[in-house]
């Protein structure tokens, strides 16, 4: 069986929204047809330069989990740092070098393989719940060896076949559903990250800024790299999100330079998220891969039991398999690759690929590495082709050793890159018959959900169950897929893990 998946190559009938090269355009120079050939540019209606700057503007968008991945599983001390159920602790130092190492090899196998524009590192989701929940129980080493199952099952899923399937059974007013959750998504997650938007201590949940009101400088440059990247983008400039990432960063370099203002903080709660916009220190330092290899497989299951540890890996694929297939779809119909049906080229190749980034992740002990929302970023700057995952896998290795210039760009910059995208995204609601109440329903809690509940995994399963109920009850029950209906009550399980691992305790 080979992995390129070729049944669903770009030979098929593309999508209507798949930008054609006009008739008797040029033809790319020859040094470039090699490159055009192998990852279909000029058949996507892209170019080289799209390519290479959607692949940039991607690694600006996703840098930040160089940073943040270490700050969730490691710590420069066991004082610091999420210690495990035998007080061991991961070195923040090397979980930085591996959460590259993993995101550069995988993104750039990711492009070649699947041909599609799309960044992959470790999952934010799996990560918080591994350094939070799973090592309470476990060594970091078991809990690494879980991710590294979980990813094995996602492969096998793929590779028989089950996962496309599955995809397939989906119906494509809830795929297009899926694209919009995601959009609002990514956008409130670029509105809370900048400070725009804030938990309150009593009373609604959210409110804007701080008491009602813009309070803080870096939330000000959040605001200024929005209306900057949208008129930018509303004018059509080339480049035009590349260019305001890069301008408002140097924005927020002055004004940090000017006003000293610092990492937020307890005491400083107006200051930087994330990243500070100076360049201090070493440029280059040599990674620190001791992380390579440390993981147990079955120690989990010695040390917790079998059905616990059970557990723990059921909610590891459910997160990880419906989380990457959400974002896949919705990416795949931004860049304007996907068919009528919501599937789109390569798909069996990316699900196999992808499952091979959680194994990785687990391997490396940088957590499961699965496909970013923030790819869109890149595909909002025209990236179209694998070509693009290939530079911002190479940005990622390069990460490695140059640590500080990845953290100039504050998160704030990103914040707003991901805003307009999420605007971009939205325009799929279109697909959804809302006059039809049993598909506007279930359309409806998929998009709410996702940003609700901070989860996209959330938003697909309370999608699915309405879907097939609601559907059934309205007499429709018959063009219910039966996937539909098992991928149902697994969610039904997945949303009630907690009571029935009280009962496994018990």
């Amino acid at each position: 069986m080979t992995i390129l998946d070729s049944s669903h190559e770009e030979h098929s009938a593309p999508s209507p929204r798949t930008p054609q090269p006009a008739s008797g355009a040029p033809k790319p120079p020859a040094s470039n047809a090699i490159l055009d050939r192998f990852f279909h540019i000029t058949q996507r209606g892209s170019t080289l330069a799209r390519e290479f700057r959607g692949g940039l503007v991607t690694f600006f968008t996703m840098a930040y989990i160089v940073i943040l991945n270490p700050l969730i599983l490691g710590g420069f001390s066991a004082d610091n740092a999420p210690t495990d159920v035998a007080g061991g602790w991961l070195s923040a130092a090397q979980v930085g070098a591996v959460t590259g190492l993993t995101a550069g090899v995988m993104t750039i196998l990711f492009g070649l393989v699947a041909n599609l524009p799309f960044g992959l590192a470790a999952g934010l989701g799996i990560n918080s719940f591994l350094a939070v929940s799973v090592i309470q129980e476990v060594t970091w080493a078991e809990a690494m060896g879980l991710v590294v199952i979980n990813g094995i099952l996602i492969v096998l899923f793929g590779i028989t076949g089950a996962r496309t399937a599955i995809f397939r059974a989906v119906p494509k007013e809830l795929k297009a559903a899926i694209t919009v959750g995601i959009g609002l998504f990514i956008a409130f997650i670029g509105f809370v990250d900048s400070g725009f938007v804030k938990a309150t201590a009593g009373g609604p949940p959210v409110q804007l800024g701080t008491g009602g009101s813009i309070t803080s400088v870096p939330t000000l440059v959040f605001i200024v790299g929005l209306l900057a990247m949208g008129i930018l983008v509303a004018r059509k400039v080339q480049g035009g999100l590349l260019i305001g990432i890069v301008a408002t960063t140097f924005l927020a370099a002055v004004v940090e330079a000017v006003l000293k203002i610092g990492p937020a903080s307890q005491t400083n709660p107006g200051g930087w998220h994330l990243n500070t916009p100076v360049l201090s220190g070493q440029l280059v330092s040599a990674p620190d891969l001791g992380l390579v290899g440390q993981f147990d497989l079955f120690g989990a299951f010695s040390r917790i039991g079998g059905l616990a540890a059970t557990m723990l890996v059921f909610t590891l694929v459910f997160t990880n398999f419906f989380d990457a297939m959400g974002t896949m779809t919705g990416l795949a119909k931004s860049a304007g690759v996907a068919h009528k049906d919501g599937t789109f080229p390569r798909l069996k190749s990316a699900f196999i690929v992808e499952g091979v980034g959680a194994v990785a992740g687990g391997v490396t002990s940088g957590s499961s590495n699965t496909v970013y929302i923030d790819s869109a970023a890149g595909i909002g700057e025209g990236a179209r082709t694998g070509l693009a995952s290939v530079v911002t896998g190479v940005l990622f290795l390069g990460s490695m050793f140059l640590t500080p210039l990845t953290s100039v760009v504050p998160l704030e910059v990103a914040a707003a890159a991901l805003v307009v995208v999420g605007a971009m995204m939205m325009a799929q609601i279109r697909e959804i018959k809302f006059s039809k109440f049993s598909v506007a329903l279930p359309a409806f809690l998929t998009i709410v959900t996702m940003p609700l509940s901070y989860s996209i995994a959330n938003g697909i399963g309370v999608g699915f169950i309405s879907w097939a109920i609601i559907g059934a009850a309205s007499g429709k029950a018959k063009k219910i897929h039966p996937l539909m209906w098992v991928v149902s009550a697994g969610f039904l399980v997945y949303f009630a893990r907690g009571p029935i691992n009280l009962l496994l305790g018990a």
